[in-house]
C-alpha cells in the first residue's frame, strides 16, 4: 500500500515512503515534472499523469495537485472487475464464456452484440461488465476491493453502477499502485487469475514498445463524456513504466488524446 497517496505534492518534495506496493528492494524516489504539463495545455484540456519507472525506482507526476486526486474510475475498474470475476468462477474462460448480447440497441455499436471477457473489455462494454458485477454480487465485491485495496473500496450507488456514478473513488497513485501489483503478480489472489487479466488488457505498439491499457471514460454510456483515464504499463526490451492518467475531455476530440497524451508523456519520461 503506498501510504498518504492523497498527498502526491509532498511526497514530492520528501519522496515516497517505501511500501510493499513498488518494489522495495531499494528507495523510491519522486519527480515533479511540470514540463508534461504542456500536453494537456497544448490539446486544450487539463489533467494529470503519474508514471512509475520500475527499474529506476523512480515516480514522476506532471504537477503537485491533480495527481493526488481521487475521481471514479470509470471503466479502468474493468480491470478489477475481471480479476474478481475471474477469481470468483463467475467467469470460468475470458475467451470461452460468452455473455449473450441484451437486444438492447445502444448508441456505441460495438456493445450491441455477444461478448467474451476479452473482447468486452476491448470494446469497453459497460453493459457487460454490469452484468458480470451482478453476478459477483455485493458481498463478494466488498470482500474484494477490501483485500486489493482498490482506492476507497465504496462500492455504494448500485452494484452495477458504483464505479460509473456511485460512491468509488481512486486517485492515479492508487491506479499505479493497483497495477503495478497486477503486472508483478503480487495481488492476494491467484496468480493464474493475474495472469489472465494481465493477458486481455488492449494492446497498443509504438515501436519497439508495447503498452497494455485499459482506457476509462466517465459518461460514455450517455454520450456525454466528462473525464477520461489511460491506466496500464509499458514495456519497452527489458523496462517497465506502469502510469496512469486522467483528463477533462469536454470535447469528443479529447477522447482520442488519452493515448495520444499517454505517449506523449512516456515519450518524455524515456519509456518510448
Amino acid at each position: 500500500m503506498i501510504h498518504r497517496r492523497h498527498a502526491l505534492g509532498l511526497l514530492a518534495a520528501a519522496g515516497f515512503l517505501p511500501s510493499r506496493a513498488f518494489a522495495d528492494v531499494a528507495p523510491q524516489r519522486s519527480e515533479i515534472r511540470e514540463g508534461l504539463a504542456k500536453h494537456f495545455l497544448d490539446a486544450g484540456t487539463a489533467g494529470t499523469f503519474v508514471g512509475y519507472k520500475v527499474d529506476d525506482y523512480l515516480v514522476i507526476a506532471s504537477d503537485r495537485n491533480r495527481s493526488g486526486e481521487a475521481k471514479l474510475p470509470a471503466s479502468t475498474f474493468k480491470i478489477a472487475n475481471s480479476l474478481i470475476a475471474l477469481e470468483t468462477g463467475v467467469v470460468a474462460d475470458p475467451d470461452k464464456d460468452v455473455f449473450k448480447w441484451d437486444g438492447v440497441v445502444r448508441s456505441i455499436e460495438a456493445w450491441n452484440r455477444d461478448h467474451t471477457m476479452r473482447s468486452a473489455i476491448a470494446a469497453s462494454a459497460v453493459p457487460v461488465y454490469q452484468e458480470i458485477a451482478r453476478r459477483i454480487g455485493a458481498e463478494r465485491m466488498q470482500k474484494y476491493l477490501d483485500l486489493l485495496e482498490y482506492g476507497n473500496r465504496d462500492i455504494g450507488g448500485g452494484i452495477d453502477r458504483f464505479w460509473l456514478t456511485g460512491n468509488l473513488r481512486i486517485d492515479p497513485v492508487q491506479q499505479v499502485d493497483f497495477v503495478d501489483r497486477l503486472r508483478r503478480g503480487a495481488l492476494p489472489v491467484s496468480k493464474r487469475c493475474q495472469d489472465q487479466v494481465a493477458d486481455i488488457l488492449p494492446v497498443t505498439k509504438v515501436g519497439d514498445t508495447v503498452i497494455r491499457a485499459k482506457s476509462g471514460l466517465l459518461g460514455a454510456e450517455r454520450g456525454q463524456p466528462s473525464l477520461g483515464w489511460m491506466v496500464g504499463w509499458a514495456e519497452k526490451s527489458d523496462a517497465r513504466t506502469v502510469f496512469a492518467l486522467n483528463m477533462d475531455c469536454p470535447e469528443p476530440r479529447h477522447i482520442a488524446d488519452r493515448m495520444n497524451i499517454t505517449q506523449q508523456c512516456l515519450a518524455d519520461i524515456g519509456a518510448l
